[in-house]
């Protein structure tokens, strides 16, 4: 018997362009900031059974989650930086809080069913699927954070950016403390 998760897919997507999205990871996934429950949503989503991933299709969104999670890292060092300077560069913090908001909505499609450490090397808990309802809540919260930090950085307050960037690590650890493995490269 196949396999299968139940994922919030909104119907807007299924019609604009012409279809679905076409990368392997967000065919795979729709945008877990968008699941409800298994029956409905409030906010106009259909629900859709999608098959677990195969070990190629694993493999490729595992790659690209590893290496956004590690450009998000990056991204966080670089601000971490900045904000801890005497006189810090704004156009740094903007930068890397526009690469931060930009991976956070594509980390909704790094974890599909199929993608755990069963799979392969990952610092992903097999938590995540067990437990999906609070992991999409962490992770729409790291969202929510990324897009307000965003917006704080471009205005270019650095003392509200720090405030902001205290939330923005924090949603990082909530999830990081419950969902993810120390992995040694």
């Amino acid at each position: 018997m196949m396999r299968v998760a139940l994922l919030a897919i909104p119907m807007a997507l299924l019609t604009a362009c012409g279809g679905a999205e076409t990368s392997q990871a967000n065919n795979g996934q729709a945008n877990i900031g968008n699941s409800a429950s298994p029956a409905t949503t409030s906010n106009g989503m259909a629900m859709v059974a999608v098959p677990k991933v195969s070990a190629a299709q694993a493999m490729r969104i595992m790659h690209e989650r590893h290496e956004g999670m590690e450009t998000v890292g990056k991204n966080f060092k670089a601000i971490h930086r900045e904000l801890d300077a005497g006189s810090p560069d704004v156009a740094v913090i903007r930068s890397s809080a526009k690469s931060i908001a930009d991976l956070s909505r594509k980390a909704s499609a790094w974890f599909p069913q199929g993608t755990g450490p069963d799979v392969g090397k990952t610092g992903a808990k097999p938590e995540i699927w067990q437990n999906w309802p609070d992991f999409v809540a962490k992770n729409r919260a790291f969202q929510q954070s990324a897009r307000a930090f965003k917006a704080i950085a471009a205005k270019g307050d650095m003392t509200a950016a720090k405030a902001s960037y205290a939330d923005l690590a924090g949603t990082c650890k909530a999830c990081h403390e419950k969902y993810r493995m120390e992995m040694h490269h």
